[in-house]
């Protein structure tokens, strides 16, 4: 069998090295922007993350190749960069029968659609499935455990891909039909991430941290039920499980951004800083352009936008979350 993985990335090339005993073959696409002599030449990569993949990895720029042939493709591009990528397998032949797994987490910020929505706009026909969990890069890379679900609304396609990359012993999968479910609870708790590095770094304590998941999840299941996700999938792998992983771990790329916010540090200085995407930033905004076109309240992700995108300081932040007008703590269903 054949893998093809869209995106040299640390995500991309994190699964691209899970995967090396479960496919004969495995390519690995990248702009010949995003393929430098280390990767082309020796597999590796050492920023952000240090990843060695076996030598009968191929890394390619053209797509046609990389695509042809492959019995699974999993994109791990930036959410920005998803539709043209889609745009671009149009061109280079991708045929309706070959699942497109999707691993970015995130919305497209102009139209607001998830990224399955993305995909099938551009290629209707495709196989869409979609895969979401607590998949923190370096902890994978170290070979600790961890599971993750893939959703998909034809239930053989979301078996095939459970069967062709589960890791025994190390990356376990869960096949899941509630495709808006997985893909909102996967970008969603992105915003949340950063509102916990946030009161990290501002040294709030362990009651505020409780307090921060807990009414971060209610404006998930809130939001993503509006938008016809099933609550109970948000209490699963991709949404409550992705939600501790990366509202407590500094190798949380939206966490980081998160406490150095919660320093005063400004957003493009920040990203400058990390060079690598954080998808929660761009996620923010369109959480909160979701929640006004629905009415749904979103106070933490709006709070998260604010610190984002405005120059207001962390304290203010804090000052608007603690004294909002007193209610009632609402039902999750």
């Amino acid at each position: 069998m054949k893998l093809t993985v869209l995106g040299p990335g640390c995500w991309g090339l994190t699964l691209a090295w899970l995967l090396n005993e479960n496919f004969e073959e495995i390519t690995v696409w990248g702009r010949e922007s995003d393929i430098y002599e280390d990767l082309a030449v020796n597999k590796h990569c050492s920023k952000p993350l240090e990843v060695q993949l076996d030598k009968k990895v191929e890394i390619t720029s053209d797509l046609k190749k990389a695509v042809n042939g492959a019995d699974i493709i999993l994109s791990v591009v930036a959410t920005s960069g998803v539709r043209s990528v889609c745009e671009q397998l149009k061109l280079a032949g991708i045929r309706p029968e070959q699942p497109l797994v999707n691993a970015s987490k995130g919305l497209e910020l102009n139209t607001l659609m998830r990224m399955s929505e993305v995909i099938k706009d551009v290629l209707p026909e495709q196989k869409v499935v979609i895969l979401s969990g607590p998949t923190l890069a370096k902890e994978v890379l170290m070979g600790k455990p961890t599971a993750a679900s893939v959703a998909c609304e034809d239930l053989e396609t979301a078996e095939f891909v459970q069967r062709a990359c589960n890791v025994p012993g190390r990356f376990r999968l869960y096949t899941n039909s509630d495709v808006i479910g997985v893909e909102l609870g996967g970008s969603l708790k992105n915003v949340i991430a950063i509102a916990s590095g946030f009161a990290h770094s501002m040294d709030l304590g362990d009651n505020c941290m409780g307090t921060l998941l807990t009414r971060g999840m209610a404006e998930i299941v809130r939001l993503s039920v509006k938008l016809g996700a099933n609550p109970s999938t948000l209490y699963g792998l991709s949404g409550m499980g992705d939600l501790i992983a990366t509202c407590s771990s500094p190798m949380s790329r939206n966490y980081t951004v998160g406490a150095m916010l919660g320093k005063g540090k400004k957003i493009n200085d920040i990203l400058n800083e990390l060079g690598s995407v954080a998808e929660g930033v761009k996620t923010s905004k369109a959480v909160c352009d979701l929640a006004q076109k629905h009415g749904i309240e979103v106070p933490v992700s709006s709070a998260i936008y604010e610190a984002v995108y405005t120059d207001i300081t962390p304290e203010q932040v804090l000052s608007k979350l603690m004294n909002r007008k007193l209610k009632k703590e609402e039902s999750y269903d």
